[in-house]
């Protein structure tokens, strides 16, 4: 069962969401804009109800400056979720699974969190996207759904074989553009369209696996808490991969780099 709670901050405490109602009013010029309401919304599986109400009252909120809501009132506002993306590191999530599994000594919970906007004012449908555009990156945010999910647990087909992106070396700089926000890739119009021009060399289309893979590198916290790990010891399996690693070591070798730490970078 997922349980679902709202947190807001009271008046006087409220700081991120006064600053954003003056952003909206002043920096994107939504004159309409009167009010904004700024709510954390956790989302929590894998949990007994006590150890829930027991998390509400000493994880997610202080409620000596908290409103905590099973289901808000926002009759009247425009409302819109943002999450992370998936793959996107959710640090309020993480934490926040980590201190209920520090309360209950066992396993960690499935924990997702959303920021929920709620405008109110005279607010027509461009105001409402200004204000989107203005609070959702997309390279590591989306608009989430406002419906509580049946399960956080991801669901993933295994597929039997990797599938090529046919036409990829071909796509212009539109094109490229649209395959980034499709794909939702960290990665910006000019990193895309340097991996493509790296294929063109290769003289072949690149696997969705292998797009993913530079996507997840060019993410700045898999960067450093992934690519940077020194590397002390290999063992391989597959001959194709001990192949590529041995012209990795040899490149580096050419390059002088030996006494650098051996890392994915």
């Amino acid at each position: 069962m997922v349980y679902r709670i709202f947190v807001e901050k009271k008046p006087g405490n409220d700081f991120a969401a006064r600053e954003l109602l003056q952003e909206g009013s002043e920096l994107l010029g939504i004159r309409g804009l009167t009010r904004l309401r700024l709510l954390n919304r956790y989302d929590v599986e894998d949990v007994t109800p006590e150890l829930f109400e027991n998390a509400v009252r000493n994880v997610f909120s202080d409620p000596s400056v908290d409103y905590i809501y099973e289901e808000p009132d926002l009759s009247g506002a425009a409302v819109f979720a943002v999450e992370y993306l998936p793959g996107q590191f959710d640090q309020r999530a993480d934490s926040a699974a980590q201190c209920i599994q520090i309360i209950s000594r066992g396993d960690r919970p499935a924990v997702a969190s959303a920021r929920v906007y709620a405008l109110y004012g005279d607010l027509s449908e461009a105001d409402l996207a200004a204000f989107k555009k203005h609070v959702i990156n997309p390279v590591e945010a989306r608009e989430a759904s406002l419906e509580k999910p049946a399960t956080l647990k991801m669901q993933y087909d295994v597929p039997s074989r990797v599938a090529v992106l046919a036409g990829f070396r071909d796509l212009n700089k539109d094109s490229l553009a649209a395959f980034v926000r499709d794909y939702g890739l960290a990665m910006d119009v000019d990193d895309i369209t340097f991996c493509q021009s790296w294929f063109r060399e290769e003289g072949r289309e690149p696997t969705i696996t292998e797009i993913r893979m530079l996507d997840t590198y060019w993410s700045d916290h898999c960067r450093h808490t992934t690519f940077l790990t020194e590397i002390d010891s290999v063992r391989f399996e597959d001959p194709v991969l001990e192949k590529a690693w041995k012209r990795y070591m040899d490149v580096r070798a050419e390059l002088g780099r030996e006494k650098k730490p051996v890392c994915l970078m």
